[in-house]
């Protein structure tokens, strides 16, 4: 069988990758370009039927935007941009049963965090991502794991200036083995520390005499699952600092 092929079908099928084995075609006289519009008729097939990428319909990643509520709001005329107050602490797990709690995890931890939610700190998505970690610390087996809430009335608004020495005071009268301080605003809040988070992660803490780790705060991971990692190390060196101070 034998293909009666002219140069520029050979062309066209050069051009989709198809080799046409045979004696090359004979001399053809030479003709005239077809008109425009006829070399348009021509070409659409061959468009539609290797379609471009492009056209294919895109993959829409989910959006990480912040809420509506996040965008900074000016403080009211006349009126004080005192508004983030400091919850008194409660238990998270009361019913945990102290004898099967390890005691490498210490007399008890205080946790200071901002949360949506002061009257639940561990519903909505932080607060079931916060279970989980500590679960995974194994604290939810500890009787004593307090949640102290920084709730603000308005975006944007400054910490309480009795927060550092309300703090204090619970530090005294909970006497945990460790204080877990997690994300900027509560690092601020509880440190009275203006330095990026990055650095507050890295340096020593103390909260009237006991040592205090910073680390990010669950809502910040949802919206940044890169910092999961980060997070971890941090809350296993937590552990650690609890581990050696119960090894003396």
């Amino acid at each position: 069988m034998s293909l009666h092929l002219d140069a520029r079908q050979r062309a066209m099928l050069q051009e989709m990758g198809v080799t046409v084995w045979g004696p090359p075609p004979a001399a053809a006289p030479i003709t005239p370009p077809a008109p425009a519009t006829s070399a348009v008729a021509v070409q659409a097939p061959v468009a539609m039927a290797v379609p471009p990428r492009s056209a294919e319909p895109p993959v829409v990643a989910p959006l990480r935007t912040p809420p509506p509520s996040a965008a900074p709001v000016p403080p009211p005329a006349g009126g004080s941009t005192t508004a983030l107050q400091l919850h008194t602490p409660q238990a998270l797990y009361p019913s945990g049963d102290p004898a099967q709690t390890p005691s490498s995890l210490g007399r008890g931890w205080l946790i200071v965090a901002e949360s949506l939610t002061p009257a639940d700190p561990l519903g909505g998505d932080a607060g079931r991502l916060l279970d989980n970690m500590l679960r995974a610390m194994q604290l939810h087996k500890h009787p004593r794991v307090y949640f102290a809430a920084l709730e603000r009335s308005a975006p944007g608004a400054e910490a309480s200036p009795h927060i550092p020495t309300t703090l204090a005071d619970a530090v005294a009268t909970l006497q945990p083995a460790m204080v877990l301080v997690l994300g900027h605003v509560a690092a601020r809040a509880a440190l009275g520390r203006t330095e990026p988070l990055g650095r507050l992660r890295a340096g020593p803490h103390q909260l009237a005499g006991c040592p205090a780790v910073v680390t990010y705060d669950p809502a910040f991971l949802l919206r940044s699952q890169d910092t999961k990692a980060a997070a971890w190390a941090d809350l296993c060196h937590a552990l650690a600092l609890v581990r050696g101070a119960c090894a003396l």
